[in-house]
């Protein structure tokens, strides 16, 4: 059976981009995202300094995480190894992106599809090699099949020790490196100290990727030139200020002693927006004062009359119908939406979720016909047996689709369910205390705690959703 993946020869690799532009013209891929690029780090100081440069791009992992957390399989596993994408069934949900630990994936923004190094299979297929091997002008670029034991990319792997980068995703990439140094691989090991080429997209290459050309004359303060202007400002400066001055170059000098990023693919930004922010903040005002209500009625703590019926319902279905409304608008191709339930990859949360979500929002529309059909309440009593659980889950499974997301330290957070239920627990207090309130100054107090309570879901969510996305995976 055919298993094909990649040796980068890093004792070759000279980093002259020839595999990122012959990748470019074979894939057509628009400026400012790049399916494989390469990054410069710089060690040591002048003049004893040492360059190295190492090419990513996608690792076609055995246990791939982009195509588990794909909602409708538009990232599949063939059965060569490679990973391949289906333009025609993305929606653009940019969750493949946050579950890739190397960053690999980007939104096309010609298509609003996700996109990637797919091996070039439409060569692979007539027996020709991926663009990037034919150019690369010192063969530091290996591919084949790893199951061939006299292929060539077998004898490098028999003969070199290797090295893959983030072994500890699970994901088993299939790209694996000779001669290369933990600092390049591990994206902490070196800072992003300004933009480079085509310059950094902070708000985001999902929806924003098309302004990349705008920015495309954008460039990076040389630290180089901070330094003189300190020194030729410490001359001059009385010895208070040149204290301070050579306390900051000092610093400086530090610092050069570190290994340096000095090129690098342009940042992805924020993936995730408001968008999703927001959707987690409904969602948990809708599903957690269901959930919070419900309990307290079997608990009989709270009497549900007619009027507290309808005003469950009729709030609860408006934060559901905003959730819904948020997660398309998150979506580069919107228009695809119904793909997540007519293509469904079951194995994703974001499809499991959506079930969740109708399945609450069915319980939701049962409730108001029989309100509105003056039935027997006891049917909402039999309805919300169904509705506990639906609620909570749909309260809760955000939690897992971000596990799902093995980019992210979303996944390393042991606590995020707990996190994500008091949320849903705190949004839902908040929710039945404005349900009961009225409009009286004897429930101001109860407004006050509500609208306190709401505030810090719709803080929380944002940091929780905002942070993870600014840490660099490559």
């Amino acid at each position: 059976m055919v298993n094909f993946g990649f040796v980068i020869d890093n004792r070759k690799c000279i980093g002259c981009h020839a595999c990122t532009i012959a990748c470019k013209s074979e894939h057509d891929v628009p400026i400012g995202v790049n399916r494989t690029h390469v990054k410069y780090i710089e060690k040591g100081q002048y003049p004893d300094v040492t360059r190295e440069f190492s090419v990513h791009r996608c690792n076609h992992c055995e246990d791939s995480p982009c195509t588990t957390i794909c909602p409708t399989t538009a990232l599949f596993n063939r059965d060569d190894g490679i990973v391949d994408f289906d333009d025609d069934r993305c929606i653009g949900c940019k969750s493949c992106m946050q579950a890739c630990p190397y960053d690999a994936l980007y939104i096309d923004p010609n298509k609003g599809t996700a996109a990637k190094c797919n091996y070039c299979a439409h060569r692979i297929e007539h027996s020709y090699e991926p663009a990037c091997v034919i150019v690369c002008p010192t063969e530091a670029i290996v591919s084949g099949d790893l199951d061939d034991q006299n292929s060539s990319i077998s004898g490098y792997l028999r003969d070199h020790d290797t090295t893959v980068r983030k072994p500890e995703s699970g994901a088993k990439p299939n790209l694996f490196y000779i001669e290369t140094s933990q600092d390049m691989l591990d994206p902490h090991a070196t800072e992003r100290n300004g933009e480079y080429l085509w310059t950094d997209q902070a708000a985001g290459v999902g929806h924003y990727a098309k302004y990349a050309e705008q920015r495309v004359g954008a460039s990076d303060t040389n630290s180089m030139i901070v330094q003189l202007a300190l020194e030729k400002k410490a001359r001059a400066a009385n010895p208070r200020d040149k204290a301070i001055i050579h306390d900051v170059m000092e610093r400086l000098e530090l610092q050069s002693k570190r290994p340096k990023r000095s090129y690098d693919q342009p940042s992805k930004g924020v993936l995730w927006g408001w968008e999703v922010s927001a959707y987690i903040t409904t969602k948990a005002i809708a599903s957690g004062t269901y959930l919070i209500a419900m309990i307290a009625m079997f608990a009989g703590i709270l009497e549900m009359t007619d009027e507290l019926w309808w005003k469950l319902i009729i709030g609860c279905t408006t934060f559901l119908g905003i959730t819904g409304i948020l997660l398309i608008m998150d979506l580069d191709r919107p228009e695809r939406f119904v793909y997540v339930l007519l293509r469904p990859n079951f194995s994703s949360w974001l499809v499991r979720g959506a079930i969740f979500l109708s399945g609450f929002g069915g319980i939701l529309a049962l409730s108001g016909l029989i309100l509105f059909f003056d039935l027997e309440r006891i049917y909402l009593e039999y309805l919300a047996i169904a509705g506990i659980p639906l609620s909570a889950l749909t309260g809760v499974y955000t939690a897992w689709l971000f596990a799902q997301a093995k980019g992210r330290s979303w996944s390393r957070d042991k606590w995020l369910t707990a996190k994500m239920s008091f949320e849903t627990l705190v949004a839902g207090f908040a929710g039945t205390l404005m349900l009961t309130a009225t409009l009286t100054a004897n429930d101001m107090l109860n407004w006050i705690i509500a609208i306190i309570m709401c505030s810090w879901v719709i803080i929380h969510g944002h940091k929780a959703v905002r942070e993870p996305q600014l840490e660099t995976l490559h």
